[in-house]
């Protein structure tokens, strides 16, 4: 028997071995592995044919993997790049709503003025004939500063129009009261009669209240188009730290290295890796719902008297009737200027160019009937172009702190709500067990998923959200009544829009910022607001500095 004992062990052994090598798993193949990655373009020879030790891989799972470091180099800078690109993707759909908006809106706004005046031009020429056409600079520099209001902001339409009524009573001044020599000294003595005497009844104080509201509300919405496309724009270009591209590669490439290549991210995962990717632009959220908010409250009076379309399409009628109540009393307020300004001078006989029935305006348009006029312009009208925007500006609420959930829907990027069980969780294929944080930078302390410095502030964002506020600001004066200081965009941006609001003698300025009041006046020059404010003039000075240095830099 022991003679056969040393045989017996060999053999023994050689099958235990043989046993223990048939147990131990062959490599498995990275062929799919492969293949993805090269279909993204990279060297084949990166990418092993059978999985290798892991134990070189810096951020995914260490383990047999099918990734080498190459690959995992290479993958980490495409995860970046995918995740620039989904960001990108989402807010230019919104940046292109704000763009053709604004365009249409500045169009719109433009022919309008276009049409306003060319109309005038057309039947004032068919009912005055060549009165109009000696005096038509007059005209024709009213429409020019209501062009220059919406273009570039800098006329005070109130003075403008006092001035356009004041020139225009000097003319039919004297053409009522041909006979008579007036010196310049004379006539600036008759405007000054303009307010007493009323010579053309309450159109011109009626035209200046809806012209004054109506050009400021449009010119506000429109800016504020302006800024939301601005604002999007440059949020959209995000560069993520090299905490979230860490995140980014285990959430989408580093279940390809175990080569689980068709299994997607958790949702919830890939929530809280977005939530910690765009904490910052997160903190827009707050300022973007207030402006949304204002845009909205602007968009209502559009709609409602201070229409813009609704003041324009008939004010060659309403300086018509201005014009006839002026030759109606003609006699009337001559007498009364004569009488405050002294009797004028009566021309020689032989001098008299024209008589009186010659200078008087004997015509008078026929009455108003808006079927008669086209309401259109750029192809729309403002009703139609407001009902629009109101829908986009609703949709567009809640943008940023909604935007990691938009990604995260986006099937490239995570599995469905309904696949929790069979999703990659960032370590392998299976549910993702922790809860989601909350959305800006002062959440993401405890992101399990992403490590954010909660103490840097990112300053594009800051510059943002400071714009946002700004043009917040502005939209609630122009809503309540109050003009409207603006800073051009941009030179492409040229006609960036305002906005107004409610009753004329009944709206307290909610917000002083860069708001005058009807009188000119800035808020801070009204009455009853010293005393308390000295102390603070140093300090609301310094504020007010900062943030015309702040925004005229970024509006540049």
């Amino acid at each position: 028997m022991a003679r056969f004992g040393l045989p017996a062990l060999l053999c023994t052994l050689a099958v235990l071995c043989a046993a223990l090598l048939a147990a131990e798993p062959k490599p498995k193949s990275c062929s799919e592995v492969r293949r993805l990655y090269v279909s993204k373009g990279f060297n084949k020879n990166d990418a092993p044919t059978h999985e290798i030790n892991g134990d070189h891989l810096k951020i995914c799972p260490q383990g047999y993997t099918c990734c080498s470091p190459e690959m995992e180099e290479k993958y980490s800078l495409q995860s970046k790049d995918d995740f620039k690109s989904v960001v990108s993707e989402q807010c230019n759909r919104l940046q292109a709503i704000f763009a053709s908006r604004y365009k249409k809106f500045d169009e719109f706004f433009k022919e309008l003025l276009e049409n306003a005046e060319k109309s005038l031009n057309d039947m004032f020429v068919k009912t005055y004939g060549r009165l109009y056409m000696q005096n038509s600079e007059l005209f024709k520099d009213l429409f020019g500063e209501l062009k220059r209001y919406y273009v570039a902001g800098s006329v005070n339409l109130e003075e403008m129009l006092s001035d356009f009524w004041a020139r225009l009573l000097e003319r039919m001044f004297r053409l009522v009261n041909s006979q008579y020599h007036f010196t310049d000294e004379y006539l600036e003595c008759v405007s000054k009669y303009t307010e007493q005497l009323k010579p053309f009844g309450d159109v011109p104080r009626k035209l200046k209240l809806q012209v004054t509201r109506a050009f400021v509300a449009a010119r506000t919405f429109a800016q504020g188009l302006a800024v939301a496309r601005d604002v999007v724009s440059k949020v959209s270009v995000v560069n993520p730290t090299a905490q979230c591209t860490h995140a980014l590669l285990r959430m989408v490439y580093c279940s390809h290295c175990q080569g689980l290549v068709t299994v997607k991210p958790c949702y919830n995962y890939c929530s809280n890796i977005m939530r910690g990717c765009l904490a910052h632009q997160g903190d827009l959220d707050f300022e973007w719902n207030n402006f949304i908010d204002a845009m909205l409250m602007v968009a209502e009076r559009l709609e409602g008297p201070f229409n813009i379309e609704s003041v324009m399409d008939p004010i060659d009628v309403k300086i018509s009737d201005a014009i006839m109540n002026m030759q109606e009393n003609s006699v009337q307020v001559s007498q009364k200027v004569f009488q405050g300004c002294g009797p004028p001078k009566p021309l020689p006989a032989g001098r008299i160019s024209r008589s009186i029935s010659e200078g008087a305006f004997s015509a008078r348009f026929r009455p108003y009937h808006p079927e008669e006029r086209p309401t259109t312009a750029a192809g729309t009208s403002l009703d139609r172009l407001v009902t629009d925007v109101k829908e986009k500006l609703k949709e567009a609420k809640k943008f940023w702190s909604s935007l990691p959930s938009t990604v995260c829907n986006d099937e490239r990027m995570a599995a469905g709500n309904g696949n929790e069980d069979g999703c990659w969780n960032g370590r392998g294929k299976s549910r993702y067990l922790f809860a989601v944080t909350g959305n800006g930078l002062a959440n993401q302390g405890n992101n399990p998923e992403v490590q954010v410095d909660t103490s840097k502030t990112d300053m594009l964002i800051l510059r943002q959200i400071m714009a946002l506020r700004v043009m917040t600001s502005k939209m609630k004066n122009a809503y309540n009544g109050n003009d409207v200081d603006f800073f051009d965009i941009s030179d492409e941006s040229s006609g960036e829009g305002s906005g107004s609001g409610c009753e004329y003698q009944q709206c307290p300025s909610e917000l002083e910022y860069n708001a005058t009041d009807h009188s000119g006046k800035s808020a801070s020059d009204k009455t009853g607001d010293t005393g308390a404010r000295v102390g603070a003039q140093p300090y609301l000075l310094a504020v007010s500095c900062i943030l015309f240095l702040v925004m005229q830099r970024e509006w540049r």
